[in-house]
């Protein structure tokens, strides 16, 4: 089994689920890049580090849990120990609250790499509390995380970067859709998806692009308490024209495309990845 496999890759004879696959696709251009990413040491930060790094990119990985992102990366270059021109998992620690430390994160891929060419603001929070009991201390975490964490990353990104530079970030189908007890991450996500528009038109100025992936219902561990409850499964999947959660790698190729060449005229985009469930 390989990190890309585990621990929360679906199984295709569970109720809603599809096997995830790797998906075969490959973006030479991304070969011999450099990327940062938020939020790397598990979850979908960690796919996007796997994904990169069989293909040729040299990664910086950035958790707040500096332990973990290090066992992450270990797992990865393990894995890809026979992929030809695999690239390197550099672990780091990093509180995307902090703009100085993000700042230091681009250094230091600078530093090592020589440049940094992608940048995956990834890091966020998924809180639930009733809109009328929401604390400040909740709804100040999750903008800082949430919201400033993506614009501290970007303006990190944007000091080391030459033109034809990628910045994605994590929105959310949740931006567009309100789901309740979920107030404060549906606000916060609806920031990232317009913060993305604008950082868009002001860093095309400096020849970057900024996109963002707005994911829906993903077969992930957050979303893993739906399986134990039948009627909030069968209200998921009857919400989503394909009737079924999306595969973590599903979201893996999508992120791909936005920070290849690929697509090099596309700017300011948040490109839902939800099965078509922002529709219904």
């Amino acid at each position: 089994m390989t990190l890309l496999d585990a621990p929360d890759t679906p199984a295709s004879d569970h109720p809603g689920r599809v096997q995830g696959d790797l998906m075969q696709v490959d973006h030479p251009d991304l070969r011999g890049k450099v990327a940062v990413i938020t939020g790397a040491g598990r979850g979908m930060g960690a796919r996007f580090a796997a994904a990169l790094a069989r293909r040729g990119v040299q990664v910086v990985g950035a958790d707040l849990d500096e332990q973990l992102m290090a066992g992450t990366a270990a797992a990865i270059d393990l894995e890809h120990a026979d992929v030809a021109d695999a690239g390197e998992v550099l672990a780091t620690g990093v509180d995307v609250r902090d703009r100085d430390a993000q700042q230091c994160i681009a250094e230091l891929a600078r530093e090592r790499f020589g440049k940094v060419d992608l940048w995956i603001n990834n890091a966020g929070v998924f809180p639930e509390t009733p809109a009328l009991d929401i604390p400040v201390s909740q709804i100040q975490s999750t903008l800082a995380i949430n919201v400033e964490g993506v614009l501290y990353g970007a303006q990190a990104a944007a000091s080391v970067m030459e033109p034809g530079g990628s910045i994605v970030n994590m929105a959310s189908v949740a931006a567009a859709r309100v789901r309740r007890g979920r107030a404060a991450y549906c606000s916060s996500k609806a920031a990232v998806a317009h913060l993305t528009e604008c950082l868009a038109v002001e860093y095309g100025d400096i020849g970057l692009r900024v996109n963002a992936i707005a994911p829906g219902f993903v077969d992930t561990e957050m979303t893993r308490w739906v399986h134990d409850d039948p009627p909030a499964l069968a209200k998921a999947l009857d919400s989503i024209p394909l009737h079924r959660l999306g595969s973590p790698e599903e979201i893996v190729g999508p992120m791909l495309f936005l920070l290849s060449d690929s697509a090099r005229y596309v700017t300011g985009h948040v490109l839902a990845v939800d099965g078509g469930s922002r529709h219904v």
